[in-house]
């Protein structure tokens, strides 16, 4: 992307070294080593220092790259991340509303099976993870965001929100607690209709 080479353009144009640069923006000298080399994109708050220390607009500095990272996450790409979104979320359900019907019909074999839903579950959370990592998704949505004319704070609202500990760990309770739920009513089920 052109970021890399205006950052590497722009830093030795000042005459400073990755780690002059670096602490500059409050970063490691191997991030500004990632962002020349394109292995990674500067988030917001890192753009906006970096005009700062380059004396040099954010339009000027990005020029292109947002329309190069939208190229990018369009197209076909972004078609199979939403099949893969699909696929992993109907695995989700089925993940949770198939021990028992398993446990009951095939005993050992339905362990067998389900062992295998779970690990189709997990390939497509694997690759989503991936798709959201190889394109940056995150960095994207902030610069996306600033351009469109929303304040910073929103963005670093968003994020802190995305950040809190406490919401996983709330997450997977509430998972836990739906996936209890509908064991417990396969269980009620399969009771009324085997009439014990």
């Amino acid at each position: 992307m052109e970021i890399a080479n205006q950052i590497k353009r722009l830093r030795i144009e000042k005459g400073l070294s990755q780690d002059q640069l670096a602490e500059k923006i409050f970063v490691s000298r191997q991030t500004v080593s990632n962002w020349e080399n394109e292995k990674t994109y500067p988030d917001i708050k890192s753009l906006i220092l970096l005009s700062e220390v380059f004396e040099t607009s954010l339009d000027a500095l990005i020029k292109g790259d947002l329309n190069e990272m939208k190229r990018q996450i369009d197209g076909q790409e972004y078609a199979k991340f939403l099949r893969n979104s699909w696929i992993l979320t109907i695995m989700f359900i089925i993940m949770l509303v198939t021990p028992i019907p398993l446990a009951h019909f095939l005993g050992w074999w339905g362990l067998a099976v389900y062992i295998a839903i779970v690990a189709v579950t997990m390939y497509f959370a694997v690759k989503i993870e991936k798709y959201k990592k190889k394109y940056d998704i995150q960095t994207f949505k902030e610069i996306s965001a600033f351009m469109d004319g929303k304040s910073l704070s929103d963005i670093e609202k968003a994020r802190e929100e995305g950040k809190r500990p406490y919401q996983k760990v709330l997450l997977a309770v509430c998972s836990a607690l739906i996936a209890l739920a509908a064991c417990a009513g396969m269980i009620l089920l399969f009771k009324a209709v085997s009439g014990r």
